[in-house]
């Protein structure tokens, strides 16, 4: 059962004012009715603004947290779906909206413009816990144990022929082997393609490394189905939680030199807010301890391969982990 009609209108009429100043408006503003198990409702009169990014991944997230919350009592006003990082972001940090998934690398690189690569994701989280909780009285959860970042896939049949399990096994083939498909964003970026390649010892437009006759650069949503059929690359540039590369069967590539920033995804909530409700750190946790790369890359899939609305995908998982009834 969705949630009330005349509850979703008056949650937003309520808040439409308020977020009008940051461009903030709700995807659909729904999500499943439910209960935790037992009937419990730690947040019982509670009332969160729940928001999220505009990708399938931001809604799935925004969607379980505002189920769940929900099921523990909260009145939830459901805000999922906002366009672009900025205007969710901003909606929090003009405490329009109380509870928001980002990520650490989101977090040091667009919001504070940090360039230093920190390849351990327990680091990177403290970081920009730290600065965000200084700066802007925000809190930064433990983050989740699923990391949605660049990588390289390739073929089950290709990584098996070519006996490549990462990237460094891929700077050892031969030349010719050492075909790439990227989008043109991927291709472009400051830690991107290029020097990624550095990294690995295999200059790019370098007859010894990886010649510009090598790469392909397409729309990156063509690049899963390339990579997929081995043609016109061995390897190409995929985001480890996409649906796609379970859905492909695509082996991705380990980052050995960890040349990638992590991006580990974590339930950002208002000092003020958590002060006020600090139960919300044991819901947010145990959200968080169920996340993993597979299990992103299955719900993605859901709702991009196989159509399911996100609301319906976060209430299906949230009763199979027997996290709701």
């Amino acid at each position: 059962m969705k949630s009330p009609l005349a509850t979703l209108v008056s949650a937003l009429v309520a808040t439409t004012a308020l977020l009008a100043g940051c461009g903030l408006v709700s995807s659909s503003g729904t999500f499943h009715d439910a209960r935790l198990p037992g009937g419990e409702r730690p947040l019982d009169g509670a009332k969160l603004v729940v928001t999220s990014k505009s990708f399938t991944e931001g809604i799935l997230l925004g969607k379980i947290t505002a189920t769940y919350l929900a099921a523990a009592g909260a009145h939830v006003t459901d805000l999922t779906g906002a366009p672009g990082s900025a205007s969710s972001r901003q909606a929090q940090l003009n405490g329009d909206a109380d509870v928001l998934w980002e990520y650490t690398g989101t977090g040091w690189v667009n919001y504070h413009n940090e360039t230093e690569t920190i390849s351990d994701p327990k680091e990177l989280w403290q970081r920009v816990h730290d600065i965000e909780k200084s700066d802007h009285d925000l809190e930064w959860l433990p983050p989740a144990n699923f990391n949605d970042t660049y990588a390289f896939g390739a073929s089950t049949s290709n990584a098996e022929r070519l006996q490549v399990q990462s990237l460094s096994d891929v700077a050892a083939l031969p030349v010719p082997d050492r075909t790439f498909c990227v989008d043109d964003e991927f291709f472009s970026r400051s830690d991107g393609f290029i020097p990624m390649l550095k990294k690995y010892g295999i200059p790019y437009n370098d007859p010894n490394g990886v010649p510009a006759g090598n790469v392909t650069r397409m729309d990156a949503g063509v690049v899963y189905t390339a990579t997929a059929k081995g043609a016109p690359c061995n390897f190409g540039m995929i985001y480890t939680t996409d649906g796609r590369v379970k859905n492909l069967n695509l082996v991705v590539l380990d980052d050995d030199k960890k040349f990638f920033l992590p991006y580990s995804g974590t339930a950002v909530v208002r000092d003020v807010v958590l002060d006020r409700y600090p139960q919300l750190r044991t819901l947010l946790g145990t959200i968080s301890e169920h996340l993993t790369d597979e299990l992103m890359q299955d719900l993605n899939g859901r709702v991009d391969i196989d159509g399911e609305d996100p609301a319906d995908v976060a209430y299906d998982w949230l009763k199979s982990e027997k996290l709701i009834e």
